[in-house]
């Protein structure tokens, strides 16, 4: 069984579209969709949720009020401003960071677990998915692609599956680290933009970082063919070799609002490019 990080360094170049592509063409696997800020696999290959659980992310400050004597000592050294005048808790401004709890004289501050989310095992019509939701404004996002990330493994191990496909979230905060880990390779998404260029080598200083193989493929390439080559030589200097390019196709625009991968849509440029990339990333996992 091989792990599989699909990655970007940033938002919008298509790594989405690249892993539902793998989805349907690798038939022995699970997805892992560990972009929890926004995850979005789930409307492509339309899950039936088998399994659902409440996630906690952090803690936050609950007041007693049958004890608070109304002292204002929280208010006073609460840095966030999340207590009231009325003495109430803004779960919001409130960082759970336990100063009140340990200064309230009347021990009638406690921390409870915050309910962050919700992390799901679905069935799809491409094999299971662990996929979650996380809720607006919360955070520890990195401890929820890891609980993602592990109930992926277990399904594979359990069902003996050959591949975890983890679709990964943009960029190189802890979110990304976390489903780096344990990772057998990554496979970086990029495009030919300016900004593309730039992010693309913050993720692969993180791949170094994490001692991962890892190639790359370069999503609408043809929208600017000498970024295209200009990228391809940086990514092979810092040992990334592309192993693709994905042309501009309105299929596959097409194919996401029919809820489906392109690939599934029969030929088409971009499909045939993503189905070529699988057959040579599938050589080198070997």
């Amino acid at each position: 069984m091989r792990q599989l990080s699909i990655l970007s360094g940033k938002g919008g170049t298509g790594k989405t579209s690249v892993a539902a592509a793998f989805a349907a063409l690798i038939p022995s696997k699970v997805v892992a969709d560990c972009d929890v800020d926004a995850a979005d696999m789930h409307l492509i290959l339309e899950p039936q949720i088998l399994r659902r659980e409440n996630f906690a992310g952090g803690k936050k400050a609950r007041i007693e009020h049958d004890k608070c004597k109304a002292c204002g000592k929280c208010r006073e050294l609460c840095r966030f401003g999340a207590v009231s005048e009325d003495f109430a808790v803004d779960p919001i401004a409130c960082e759970g960071c336990g100063v009140c709890v340990w200064n309230c004289p009347e021990k009638a501050i406690a921390l409870v677990e915050d309910g962050s989310g919700e992390w799901y095992v679905s069935q799809t019509r491409c094999g299971p998915l662990v996929h979650a939701r996380l809720g607006p404004a919360q955070e520890n996002s990195g401890k929820l692609v890891t609980i993602v990330r592990n109930e992926a493994k277990r399904i594979a191990q359990e069902q003996g599956l050959d591949y975890v496909l983890v679709d990964g979230p943009p960029g190189i905060a802890c979110p990304a680290m976390a489903s780096l880990t344990g990772a057998d390779a990554a496979l970086i998404v990029m495009e030919p933009t300016l900004s593309g260029l730039h992010d693309f080598r913050r993720i692969a200083e993180l791949v170094a970082h994490f001692k991962q193989r890892g190639w790359a493929c370069i999503n609408k390439w043809d929208i600017n063919p000498d970024l295209t080559e200009r990228m391809e030589k940086e990514a092979g200097s810092l040992g990334i070799p592309v192993l693709g390019r994905i042309r501009y196709d309105k299929a596959v625009i097409k194919a996401q609002i029919e809820r489906r991968a392109v690939v599934e849509n029969g030929a088409s440029p971009a499909a045939d490019d993503m189905r070529a990339l699988w057959r040579r990333l599938k050589d080198e996992l070997v």
